[in-house]
């Protein structure tokens, strides 16, 4: 295990992944002082080289074990495939390196617990990029809700979904061993984690949930204009995903996401809140970023809304300082990547759910990784 770093020289990255996710990660790193972007691991050899070349990195890898063995960096990055996202963090905490990993943290709530109880082993950071945490109208609606705003929260709605937007079509994203499931862990996911990051974090009790694969095991469903799946790799995956979810405190959340449903032609997510003096809305058409965000109130008595003005934000440079500062400020007690073995363990009980047709508990997905 390396020594620690002195604060005044730059933190030494390396980066997994040459595709949206890895070259996010690797062109923020480029943009945040102090940190330098040394390293570069990926399997296709001319798109390696092209990035390498693009955001100056000096060391090229095809294998992500010849990378994570260097002893000179600080921090790892993994933009890769689900089913690495474990392997990989667990190796580079074990070698004593801080981890910014993509979303989902792992594929189940068991490999994100031994990813969690490494980074506490080694004292080393370790940060899920929920990107869509640091929009702008996210993080101005966090305040408005801190500020007490809306009351209590009792009820809300999150939601994320395609009319065509099966990602990958016959590639990892439509397998289970490979991506642990479909819409669910991967959009899903990031409206879970904005729903409770606004809500302020109440603990799940209990999930209800159903799945369908109606489009996607027919070939529909992917990116327009790519036409039908092609090729004999089966689609193992949910299209459609919704979940109802009781919180603490008697508060509920329903959930919705999917890549390929019959409905209008966009790709739209958004979280609503119903709160006992105020309400909400986000509703995002297109990854748009202006006009996003209505208040509900009364003025004098009277019913308004509330349209406020707010400046976007980059989620991934947002993602990238924030882990950086994280690093510099040396103290990572909570920081080891237990929100995103929250949202591992609340996936896991959504699936769960679905297969045996059931509400299920998160005391029981808790006691399953025990086991």
């Amino acid at each position: 295990m390396q020594a620690e770093r002195s604060s005044a020289e730059p933190l030494r990255a390396g980066v997994v992944g040459l595709g949206y996710a890895g070259e996010q990660h690797l062109k923020n790193y480029v943009r945040v002082p102090g940190v330098e972007a040394v390293a570069l691991a990926g399997l296709e050899e001319e798109k390696l080289n092209e990035l390498g070349e693009r955001y100056g990195v000096p060391d090229l890898y095809t294998s992500w074990e010849d990378l994570v063995a260097r002893d000179d960096l600080d921090i790892v990055s993994i933009g890769a495939p689900n089913h690495l996202h474990a392997p990989i963090a667990i190796a580079a905490l074990e070698g004593g390196r801080h981890v910014l990993c993509e979303k989902p943290l792992a594929r189940t709530g068991a490999e994100a617990e031994r990813i969690v109880s490494s980074a506490r082993e080694a004292n080393r950071a370790v940060h899920i990029a929920f990107t869509q945490r640091e929009r702008g109208d996210v993080q101005a609606l966090k305040r408005h809700v801190d500020e007490g705003n809306l009351g209590r929260i009792y009820h809300a709605k999150a939601t994320w979904m395609r009319r065509n937007g099966i990602p990958g079509m016959g590639g990892w994203f439509t397998s289970k061993e490979l991506a642990g499931g479909g819409p669910l862990i991967d959009l899903g996911v990031h409206m879970i984690d904005m729903a409770l990051y606004l809500m302020g974090e109440p603990e799940v009790e209990s999930v209800s949930c159903a799945t369908y694969a109606e489009l996607g095991p027919q070939g529909r469903g992917g990116w327009a204009g790519k036409g039908l799946m092609q090729g004999d790799k089966p689609y193992e995956v949910e299209d459609l995903a919704t979940a109802f979810i009781r919180l603490a405190g008697g508060a509920t959340l329903n959930l919705e996401a999917g890549w390929a449903v019959y409905r209008e032609s966009s790709d739209d997510f958004g979280v609503t809140l119903y709160g006992t003096d105020g309400g909400a809305e986000m509703k995002v058409r297109n990854y748009g970023t202006s006009d996003t965000v209505r208040i509900y109130t009364d003025v004098a008595g009277v019913p308004a809304v509330v349209t406020p003005e707010i400046a976007p934000r980059e989620g991934h440079l947002a993602v990238v300082r924030r882990f950086v500062e994280t690093i510099r400020g040396g103290d990572w007690e909570g920081q080891f990547g237990e929100d995103g073995l929250s949202r591992a363990r609340i996936i896991d009980a959504c699936y769960a759910s679905a297969m045996e047709n059931r509400e299920v508990s998160l005391g029981e997905i808790a006691t399953e990784e025990t086991v």
